[in-house]
């Protein structure tokens, strides 16, 4: 039997501890999510039977295969950042990680100065969130490369080379990418349609966050962990052991969200838990309603 609905976790406020952060403008592509461009603040949950696969539309795909596609096309996209681009980028971008060292990111640095240029980029497009989702896919993708290499510990000249390295390698691949992507995203979302309903029917059910399905490559596990360590976020309707008959056993990830901050550790992934753990004692599970466009 699949759950009808998705699953939240019901907390007695006696256990309630209070959760003290800041939401971050940082974003993440996740590796254990096939790469999917993730917002730092994003709603994530796992869906169930009809509900979910009424939620496996095409536009439901366009994050998961806006970070397939970049890779498809890099290869043809290889254009190199432009010098008068480097250039303009490195004075802001120092005065940015000299004011406070300890806490610039790169990559984050980079994508925020990166997606800024998507409303441009895709200002005319036919398909404005195909477009969107593959600039942003795109910057992602580069600024993770660029920064990766660049140890969080390094002189900000040595950031900002790599922050601003990455923005102006993007930026002069957008155009490329963009086209590229539009010809490929009909096939692509044709074989993530199946995929989708597929999961639905499983007991674990699919992932999807702010309303985009995740394509975890069969790795549920790996990636909901990922969000929560890399990026703070907790899971809706995950339940760690196994479910049927309309309950499941096991620890769940309900619906318990934790403030982020930028991690000046964390490589080119730009977020982690910043809240306080909440202890558990006789939570009951129940199950609500919850759709989302």
């Amino acid at each position: 039997m699949h759950l009808p609905s998705s699953i939240a976790l019901s907390l007695p406020a006696a256990f309630a501890v209070a959760m003290l952060g800041v939401v971050p403008t940082a974003q993440a592509g996740i590796d254990a999510c096939g790469d999917i461009h993730v917002e730092a603040d994003a709603q994530c949950e796992v869906r169930f039977g009809a509900e979910c696969r009424a939620s496996c539309t095409p536009i439901s795909f366009e994050a998961a295969c806006a970070a397939e596609l970049t890779a498809t096309c890099d290869g043809m996209c290889t254009a190199s950042a432009d010098v008068t681009c480097t250039t303009d980028c490195n004075p802001g971008c120092l005065d940015t990680c000299t004011a406070d060292p300890g806490s610039f990111d790169c990559a984050a640095s980079c994508y925020a100065d990166c997606e800024a240029s998507c409303d441009a980029s895709c200002a005319a497009a036919d398909n404005q969130g195909e477009c969107r989702a593959s600039c942003e896919a795109t910057c992602d993708a580069d600024c993770d490369a660029s920064c990766d290499v660049v140890p969080p510990s390094a002189q900000c000249e040595e950031q900002c080379n790599a922050c601003c390295g990455g923005t102006c390698e993007a930026e002069a691949n957008l155009d490329c990418q963009i086209d590229c992507q539009a010809n490929l995203y009909a096939d692509c979302k044709a074989q993530l349609q199946g995929g989708c309903e597929a999961e639905c029917d499983k007991p674990e059910g699919a992932l999807f966050c702010d309303g985009q399905y995740i394509d975890h490559d069969g790795n549920l596990a790996e990636c909901v962990d990922a969000l929560r360590e890399l990026l703070g976020i907790e899971v809706s309707g995950y339940a760690e052991g196994s479910c049927s008959g309309g309950s499941c056993s096991g620890e769940a990830g309900g619906t318990l969200s934790c403030g982020s901050t930028i991690d000046p550790s964390g490589r080119g992934r730009r977020a982690v838990v910043f809240g306080v753990f909440v202890v558990l004692a006789g939570a009951g599970l129940r199950t609500r309603r919850k759709l989302r466009a």
